[in-house]
This record gives C-alpha cells, sequence and structure tokens, in this order.
C-alpha cells in the first residue's frame, strides 16, 4: 500500500492524478502542511467501515423492482385532535 500526500492546492489543480493515486493507497490531502481529509477508494472505505450497506441503497439497486409491496391502506382520520387532558 503506497500513501501518498496532496496539498489543497495539489489536490485542486488535478483531482484526477489524486483519483489514481488512491487506487495504490490513502491520499492525505493537507491544509497548510497539516493533514485535513483522506481520499479513499469506495472499496477501501467499505472495507474499513464493515460493508454495512443501508436501506437507501438496497431500495436503490437496480434489477430489484421485482419486489413486491403491498403497504396497508390507512384507514380512519388522518388527523386527530390531541388530548391535552
Amino acid at each position: 500500500m503506497t500513501i501518498t500526500t496532496f496539498s489543497s492546492r495539489e489536490f485542486n489543480q488535478d483531482v484526477t492524478r489524486a483519483k489514481k493515486a488512491a487506487r495504490q493507497g490513502p491520499v492525505f490531502i493537507t491544509d497548510r502542511g497539516r493533514p485535513a481529509h483522506v481520499l479513499l477508494t469506495i472499496e477501501e472505505y467499505q472495507r474499513l467501515t464493515g460493508s454495512r450497506v443501508t436501506l437507501v441503497e438496497l431500495l436503490a439497486l437496480p434489477g430489484e423492482a421485482d419486489i413486491e409491496f403491498e403497504p396497508p391502506r390507512v384507514r380512519g382520520p388522518l388527523v386527530r385532535p390531541a388530548d391535552l387532558t
């Protein structure tokens, strides 16, 4: 694994090079010489975080349109007065 460091200015001037470097390992992005951010590939991020998939990601999966979903119909009034007693 290679660790690469970019200043904020270098990163802003050549994002493509930073993205390519992230394939080899983390890219530290510095502000005024101090590490401020880290650029990782999504695969590395998922590996580090345990690959937890969110409900939004599951619902956005292509090819999953065959899932049947029938939510129950709401019966009765949608608004009820508050009981303040």
